[in-house]
């Protein structure tokens, strides 16, 4: 059974690989661009068959170069929100997409690839539905318009598709083999370190309505994550596009408390917020200027799709993902510096 997973040394395309190596599955042709060579280190403790460098992947599958492929986990994109070439957003994102949806329906191999919650942008209700749909940036309008695409060939519910499609609108996802990410790596991962370096981490302060640390997202696991995408690859009659977060808002407070608390004292009495604040544990920064009105201060995934179509992952809750992560980083398992 031979797999593609495009952008394979990033952080969910790795992990992925990970949860398939776990599987026993190893026939693995990785695809990506290491230009920015560390990210080396995301493949160096997986097992896969062949490494592809993603200009020459997509032109390549699309002439059956590799054979029969049972399925692509498409993951291979421009992340980046704060992004502002659209050209550049739009020919990674959107064109190669609709390339590779091409070339998996001519040839009978599933296609399970990455959309985002950013598609929802503005809206306060994240129901994969076209009226939430209101991205803030050229990043999830790049989105937005693959899933627009696929529905429009597909029908709403990609029920015209030959083989599996499949699109999961990832909410903020944290966990290991992020470290690449720069100002995009989770805000867990940033807090690890600021905790290391000053002994205290930070947070925006008050916006859009919102207290100090109060702005509140839908924190999703990276193992959660790959094990949904798991899913859906064993049930290959589930097709369409699907929120893929933990159906549950928890505000950035949760988050530090989680951190300080895991790295401060293992085992010992954990702090509240009062305490953690109090005893200058977090601090508050002013809201940057540059996201004001591009910013998200609250996201929650709407499950419902999901468990319609049989998906009844249990979700990890900030406090249990957050530790689990924070006690990899410091046992050096990740890898993270």
């Amino acid at each position: 059974m031979k797999i593609v997973v495009t952008g394979a040394a990033g952080f969910i395309g790795a992990n992925i690989i990970r949860g398939l190596n776990a599987r026993g599955i190893d026939d693995i042709i990785a695809v990506d661009d290491l230009t920015h060579g560390d990210k080396f280190r995301n493949l160096a403790d997986l097992q896969i068959a062949d490494y592809i460098d993603a200009d020459d992947f997509y032109e390549l599958f699309a002439e059956g170069a590799f054979g029969e492929v049972e399925a692509v986990f498409h993951e291979g994109a421009c992340s980046d929100t704060m992004e502002l070439d659209g050209k550049y957003m739009m020919d990674n994102n959107y064109t190669l997409s609709c390339d590779l949806f091409s070339a998996c329906q001519e040839q009978g191999t599933r296609l399970l690839y990455a959309s985002s919650a950013a598609t929802y942008g503005g809206s306060d209700t994240f129901r994969e539905s076209p009226e939430f749909e209101k991205p803030l940036n050229v990043y999830g309008y790049s989105k937005l318009l693959f899933d627009q695409k696929l529905r429009r060939e597909l029908g709403k519910d990609f029920s015209g598709a030959s083989t599996q499609v499949a699109g999961f609108r990832y909410f903020n996802v944290y966990g290991p083999r992020e470290q690449h990410k720069g100002r995009m790596a989770s805000v867990a991962y940033h807090q690890f370190n600021q905790f290391h370096a000053d002994g205290k981490v930070k947070l925006f302060g008050e916006y859009g309505g919102y207290g100090a640390g109060g702005q509140m997202r839908d924190f999703v696991f990276i193992d959660d994550v790959v094990a949904v995408n798991l899913w859906f690859f064993d049930n290959p009659q589930a097709s369409g596009i699907f929120n893929l977060g933990t159906g549950r808002a928890q505000p950035f407070n949760d988050v530090a408390l989680s951190v300080i608390n895991t790295l401060r004292q293992p085992g010992g009495k954990p702090l509240s917020l009062d305490e953690a604040t109090k005893a200058g544990l977090i601090d508050y920064i002013d809201f940057p200027a540059a996201l004001v009105g591009k910013y998200q201060s609250y996201t929650q995934a709407d499950l419902t799709a999901l468990r319609r179509v049989g998906c009844n992952h249990v979700f990890a809750d900030v406090q249990t993902g957050v530790a689990a992560y924070m006690r990899t980083l410091v046992s050096g398992v990740s890898k993270g510096p």
